[in-house]
């Protein structure tokens, strides 16, 4: 049977009798995924798996224990065959064909009248793959079109909404990462990829808006220190007003939602409102930035704890200890301030401070000084958000602090480094 003889097409089983001739792993295989159609699944063997016997027993199917009858093809709508042996498995291709009965003949797929292909279901999604016979070949092309459809890689995105008369759509607050497109997880790319409507913050993976289908509509409601062109209360108004027209929202903020990012505010506003709403955590730019830099948060002798906190809060209550690290986000047109409030907190003036700014980005800079001269470092230069500002003893670790790190002429860097990159 050459593949052009082959007419794909998805069967409705809902209800309808079926039958499975055979009782081994292949049977049993068969078998349940006629169950997860819906199928009215009668097995003709002499001997089942525990499985089938287990699915029997409670009731989901039929096991009639004894040999294969012509007559049990009777009122049937469909047939598998998987006894191992090809005489039997070929009589009841035989006898389906003189029924008009569509059946898969296990043991000989050129024979077959059907085919059973390899099947993944991904969201609502369900992918079938023939591979002219060859059910390992099936397999492996099912499981590399899954992984892509899983990763955003290929468009899930549903183009006809599903049902009538104003059915509800969803939320989801996706955090993106520090910006570089490959550190989004998994899962938000693929939530972004499904979106009708994304809802942009000014930070995170901007990249990956520009593979969005051109009928997904972005609406942008970034904020930068000191200025909110669209407020809060209206961004919640926004998630809530799309997803009650049935739009699937992909609110797409930078770091993480729930690291200093309001995710909290937007989820309790969206349930109250009777939406549906899904948190994806990302990776914090508190922990992913510093790490660009090659500055680890906690290090064995260095640091046991950290703390992160933006530079509009009071740092009277951080452990003011080099061995506890902080980490500032939102920090530089007051980081002065903070660090003259951590040095009368009792922090030392020779403690190391290290800034990176647009971490993980091409333009990525680190400055490396210590609490009593980086304020200065960074007007010098010019030290600009986005950047997250990291204090303790923990910066001594970075490829590009000085190597005499406590008595060096501290400046800023630009590095050639090794960077995440997305593909």
């Amino acid at each position: 049977m050459a593949i052009q003889d082959i007419y794909p097409t998805a069967l409705r089983l809902l209800g309808r009798p079926v039958l499975v001739v055979g009782g081994g792993p292949v049977a049993e295989r068969r078998a349940k995924g006629l169950l997860d159609a819906g199928a009215k699944v009668t097995v003709v063997a002499p001997v089942a798996t525990d499985t089938l016997r287990g699915l029997a027993t409670a009731g989901l199917l039929t096991w009639e224990q004894r040999e294969y009858r012509t007559s049990d093809l009777d009122g049937v709508w469909f047939a598998q065959t998987a006894t191992g042996t090809a005489a039997v498995d070929t009589q009841v291709a035989a006898d389906a064909e003189a029924q008009r009965i569509w059946c898969v003949n296990a043991s000989d797929h050129e024979a077959s009248a059907a085919w059973t292909p390899a099947v993944a279901v991904v969201d609502d999604v369900k992918i079938a793959i023939n591979a002219g016979g060859d059910p390992r070949r099936a397999m492996a092309l099912r499981n590399a079109v899954a992984t892509a459809l899983e990763t955003g890689d290929l468009p899930l995105r549903r183009h006809r909404k599903p049902g009538t008369g104003g059915s509800v759509g969803s939320v989801a607050l996706v955090g993106g990462g520090p910006g570089d497109s490959g550190l989004i997880t998994v899962r938000g790319r693929r939530l972004l990829g499904q979106a009708d409507v994304v809802v942009a913050d000014r930070l995170g993976p901007r990249e990956l808006l520009k593979e969005l289908a051109p009928d997904v509509r972005v609406i942008e409601v970034g904020k930068t220190p000191g200025h909110h062109p669209v407020p809060q209360l209206e961004i919640n108004r926004i998630l809530v007003e799309e997803a009650l027209k049935g739009n699937r929202v992909v609110r797409l903020k930078g770091g993480d939602p729930y690291v200093l990012g309001r995710g909290g505010e937007e989820a309790e506003f969206c349930r109250q409102n009777g939406v549906e709403v899904e948190v994806v955590s990302g990776v914090t730019s508190a922990i992913s930035v510093p790490a660009a830099a090659g500055i680890p948060v906690t290090h064995r002798g260095l640091a046991k704890g950290f703390s992160v906190v933006t530079g509009h809060e009071e740092l009277s209550e951080v452990p003011a200890r080099p061995d506890h690290t902080v980490v500032l986000l939102m920090g530089v047109a007051q980081l002065r301030d903070s660090a003259a409030e951590l040095a009368g907190s009792g922090l030392p003036l020779d403690t190391p401070v290290g800034i990176v700014e647009n971490g993980y980005l091409p333009d990525q800079r680190v400055t490396i000084g210590t609490l009593g001269t980086i304020a200065d470092q960074a007007e010098a230069v010019g030290v600009a958000n986005p950047a997250v500002i990291v204090i303790g003893d923990v910066v001594r670790v970075s490829p590009f602090a000085p190597q005499h790190f406590k008595t060096a002429d501290y400046s800023t860097i630009t590095p050639n480094r090794p960077r995440v990159r997305s593909n």
